[in-house]
């Protein structure tokens, strides 16, 4: 998955204003203790990066 489809998702279900601050602020264990951007930044691919995110935050099946 690119970069802007990973974030094209994560505005389509977070809002374009919140998809970022979720994305720095919320750390999920799932992630390794990182935050979307920390995994990002560590290396993570984006579609693995999205199917924990979907997991963690219950986002619809169609969705993901």
């Amino acid at each position: 998955m690119r970069l802007t489809v990973f974030w094209e998702r994560m505005a389509e279900h977070f809002g374009l204003g919140y998809a970022d601050t979720f994305a720095r602020d919320h750390v999920m264990s799932d992630l390794g203790g990182r935050t979307v951007h920390e995994a990002l930044d560590a290396g993570w691919d984006a579609k693995e990066v999205w199917q924990v995110v979907c997991a963690v935050m219950d986002v619809p099946r169609e969705k993901r």
